[in-house]
């Protein structure tokens, strides 16, 4: 979008975050939190990435997926937290043009997330209850076909939203109460109808949203009636053992998306914070830790890349 177009539309040319707290004393205190909150989310993710594309044995559909669900919340969290310790510690300000790209890559990178989860699901489905048609199934173009898909929607999603968004007219407060450029609360500052906003983020907003859920859910409906007829109890902990770790990742991202984004717009308040740092900050932080504790090929993996890198290091 250009420049022209925003100066046409909005008298407003910037916006000012408010952020987590509003008092000085907690401002170095969060940057020290989220500082670290943020080098552990980016060592775990890109440990994880190095860890599958140098383990011969880790060249699997499902650890293709985690790799760029890897990258995906290195993306993510990239969006969000560098601009958060910005404002930490100096001005609340964000230009006009900045905070609509803020969002457009919050919501295409957050959508990836939720398609990229869907596509490990429908994973674990037919590793579990097709596996002798898996290859076939799972083959590297389909693969590679479904992480395109899962990457493109999203962003087609977020550049019509963040279209609608730009419609709007802001003439009276530019001040936003949240740490980041989110749709609700930006659009609760319009003085103009955000009337067509909302039904669109209504319908197709909860379309992209809930459709991967349900394919998630119908994958694992699936899934638990092929186990329960696993007759012996090490057979059935050895499926439930693959999927654990991500049935915990998508609870933790779900849960939280869905108490923010599932209420009208007007209910927006403060108290959605915590659960807005949930899935756009805690989830990418924790995927690492959650796949690689309950992983044994995932946690043989990482002890191999940081061997090789002691070997390494030792030898020079």
């Amino acid at each position: 979008m250009s420049m022209e177009r925003v100066n046409q539309t909005s008298s407003v040319s910037e916006f000012i975050l408010l952020g987590l707290s509003s008092r000085p004393e907690d401002q170095k205190p969060l940057f020290s939190l989220f500082l670290t909150i943020y080098l552990v989310t980016i060592t775990g993710n890109l440990l994880i990435i190095l860890a599958i594309r140098s383990d011969p044995q880790l060249q699997t559909p499902m650890y293709f997926f985690l790799t760029f669900l890897s990258f995906t919340d290195i993306c993510f969290t990239t969006t969000i937290v560098p601009r958060m310790l910005v404002n930490f510690l100096s001005h609340k300000t964000i230009s006009y043009a900045g905070c609509l790209t803020q969002m457009y890559f919050i919501y295409a990178l957050g959508n990836t997330d939720s398609f990229l989860l869907a596509v490990m699901a429908f994973d674990r489905y037919v590793a579990i209850c097709d596996p002798f048609h898996y290859v076939t199934i799972m083959s590297h173009h389909r693969c590679v076909l479904m992480v395109a898909l899962s990457c493109s929607l999203p962003h087609l999603h977020s550049l019509l939203h963040t279209l609608l968004l730009n419609q709007l007219t802001f003439c009276d407060s530019n001040i936003i109460h949240h740490f980041l450029c989110d749709l609700s609360p930006l659009m609760k500052l319009s003085c103009s109808s955000t009337s067509v906003n909302e039904t669109v983020m209504i319908i197709e907003g909860s379309f992209i949203l809930v459709t991967p859920f349900l394919c998630i859910a119908f994958s694992y409906i699936r899934i638990l009636t092929a186990v329960l007829k696993i007759p012996s109890a090490a057979g059935k902990r050895k499926a439930f053992s693959t999927c654990g770790s991500h049935v915990t990742v998508v609870t933790l991202f779900y849960g939280s998306i869905f108490y923010v984004y599932l209420q009208p717009v007007s209910s927006y308040t403060i108290r959605d914070h915590m659960a807005t740092i949930v899935y756009t900050v805690l989830s990418s932080m924790l995927n690492p830790f959650i796949y690689s504790l309950r992983n044994k090929d995932l946690k043989q993996g990482l002890r191999k890349l940081v061997g090789s890198r002691k070997l390494q290091a030792a030898s020079s």
